[in-house]
C-alpha cells in the first residue's frame, strides 16, 4: 500500500507535507469565495475548472494526457468532490459544508486498514477519531439540520474526497493528468448550466473572487496537491488536510461575517494538536 512512501526520502516526505499543508490553507479559500460570488454553484464550477485546467496546462507544457482507468476513476471524483462541495456551501453554511466533508480523514483509515491491510496502532485510531472529532466539533454551532439537501451533499463530498486522496496517492495515477481531467470533465458538464443562471452578472466583484477562486483556491492548490501527495502516506496526508476547517473560517468571518464560536475555537486546537501528535509519532516515521 505504501510503496511511494517507502521510496521517498525524509527530506521529500518534508516537502510533501509542506505541500499539502498549503493546498488545505488554499482550499480553505472555497467558504468565502463562494459565499462572495452570487454566481449558481454551476457557474461557479464552470469558470473555476476551465481557470485551474489553464493553469495545469501551462504547468505541464503539453496538451497530452494518460487516459488510464485510474486516472479517469481519479478525476470523476475530484470533480465529483468539487461540485458536491460548491453545491453545499451554497445550500447551507460553509462551516457544514467543510466538516462534512471532513468524514474523509475517517474514510481513508478505514480504507487503509480493511482493505490494504494496514496494521491499526491503537494510537493511530485515537489520533484519527480525535482528529474527526475535533473538526465536528469546531462547527458544532454552524450544523443546522434544517438544511438537509447541503448536509447531504456535504456527507456526499467527503465521500468522494475520500476517494480522490486514495486514487491520486496510487503509484499507478498520474496526479497531473489526474486533476486536469477532472477540470476538463467539470467544465464540460457544469457550463451548461450557465446558460441558465440568471445571477449570472460580470461585474468587478464577481470577477475578482472567481479569479482568486480559480487561480489560487483551486489551480495552484490542485498543482500542490497532486505533488505532495505523491510524497505522504495516505492517512497522514488526510490528516494533514483537515488544516482546511480550521482556516475555512477565518475568512469568511472577516468578509461574510460568520463568527465562530466556543466550540469552533475548542475543536480548532483539538485537531492542531492532534494533527501534530501524529507527525511526531516516533513509531510512524520508523514504520515508513
Amino acid at each position: 500500500m505504501f510503496e511511494v512512501c517507502k521510496m521517498t526520502k525524509p527530506k521529500d516526505r518534508t516537502v510533501g507535507r509542506l505541500m499539502v499543508a498549503a493546498t488545505a490553507i488554499l482550499w480553505g479559500l472555497a467558504g468565502v469565495c463562494v459565499k462572495s460570488i452570487e454566481w449558481g454553484a454551476m457557474s461557479l464550477m464552470a469558470a473555476r475548472s476551465l481557470v485551474s485546467m489553464a493553469m495545469l496546462f501551462a504547468v505541464k507544457r503539453s496538451f497530452r494526457l494518460r487516459l488510464t482507468k485510474t486516472n479517469l476513476l481519479g478525476a470523476l471524483l475530484a470533480g465529483a468532490t468539487g461540485i458536491l462541495y460548491v453545491m453545499a456551501i451554497k445550500l447551507t453554511t460553509a462551516g457544514t459544508a467543510i466538516v462534512l466533508q471532513y468524514i474523509a480523514p475517517i474514510l481513508v483509515f478505514l480504507y487503509a486498514v480493511l482493505f490494504k491491510g494496514r496494521k491499526a496502532r491503537l494510537t493511530e485510531v485515537l489520533i484519527t477519531l480525535a482528529v474527526f472529532g475535533g473538526c465536528v466539533l469546531s462547527f458544532a454551532d454552524s450544523l443546522d439540520p434544517t438544511r438537509l439537501a447541503g448536509n447531504l451533499l456535504g456527507l456526499a463530498s467527503g465521500v468522494t474526497f475520500a476517494g480522490q486522496i486514495i486514487v491520486t496517492n496510487d503509484k499507478e495515477s498520474d496526479a497531473e493528468d489526474l486533476l486536469i481531467l477532472s477540470n476538463l470533465l467539470s467544465f464540460l458538464f457544469c457550463f451548461p448550466f450557465t446558460f441558465f443562471d440568471k445571477n449570472l452578472v460580470f461585474d468587478a466583484k464577481n470577477i475578482v473572487w472567481v479569479l482568486i477562486l480559480g487561480v489560487f483556491q483551486y489551480g495552484l492548490a490542485n498543482i500542490l496537491f497532486g505533488k505532495g501527495i505523491k510524497k505522504v502516506d495516505r492517512v497522514e496526508g488526510s490528516l494533514i488536510l483537515t488544516i482546511e476547517p480550521i482556516f475555512n473560517p477565518i475568512p469568511v468571518a472577516i468578509f461574510c461575517h460568520e463568527k465562530m464560536g466556543t466550540l469552533a475555537i475548542i475543536g480548532s486546537a483539538v485537531v492542531i494538536v492532534f494533527v501534530a501528535l501524529y507527525g511526531l509519532l516516533p513509531q510512524q516515521t520508523e514504520s515508513r
